[in-house]
């Protein structure tokens, strides 16, 4: 079936990056259909300050639940998006005294053994840096509305919401 029909702007990759800045916090938050680079947010979060600078990228991993991946998928509605990871960046700022934090989202298809997110942060110490790293992880996938699509090797897909697991990936209760 073909359509004449535009893509939405939200889910046109021409329409992207999409970001948000606070130069006053150091807060960069960006969603893309772009490979990420690890450098690109470590840079963004550097500070002479910073005595501790941590990042963590989510990779595509190869099976699921003992079923061959063969790649996922990201989509977004992006002014939702972009106001909950800022707001999720802001939070770690003020609870860890955090000398930036860069939230990047990879959309679209995520081969195996690419990032989907890279978080980095700066601190003055380096227990401040692992656990607000670690929270700012968590509370992506809890709210951030972004949503993956598994596609398997046999051909099959499944729609998953980030917050459907904890940080071992089992279920949460209810799903």
């Amino acid at each position: 079936m073909t359509t004449n029909e535009p893509v939405p702007a939200h889910l046109d990759p021409k329409t992207y990056p999409r970001t948000h800045h606070d130069a006053d916090q150091n807060i960069h938050v960006t969603l893309t259909y772009d490979v990420l680079d690890p450098n690109t947010y470590l840079s963004q979060t550097s500070s002479p300050a910073a005595g501790a600078n941590t990042l963590f990228l989510g990779t595509t991993r190869d099976t699921f639940e003992g079923r061959p991946v063969s790649q996922l998928s990201y989509t977004t509605y992006p002014p939702l998006a972009l106001k909950t990871l800022a707001g999720i960046a802001e939070v770690a700022v003020k609870t860890h005294n955090l000398k930036g934090v860069s939230i990047a989202h990879r959309l679209g298809v995520v081969p195996i053994g690419e990032a989907s997110i890279a978080i980095a942060v700066s601190s003055g110490h380096r227990a401040a840096a692992w656990r607000a790293g670690e929270e700012v992880l968590e509370a992506c996938k809890e709210k951030a509305e972004i949503w993956k699509r598994e596609e398997f090797v046999d051909g099959g897909m499944e729609w998953r919401a980030n917050a459907d697991r904890d940080a071992e990936g089992r279920p949460l209760k209810g799903n």
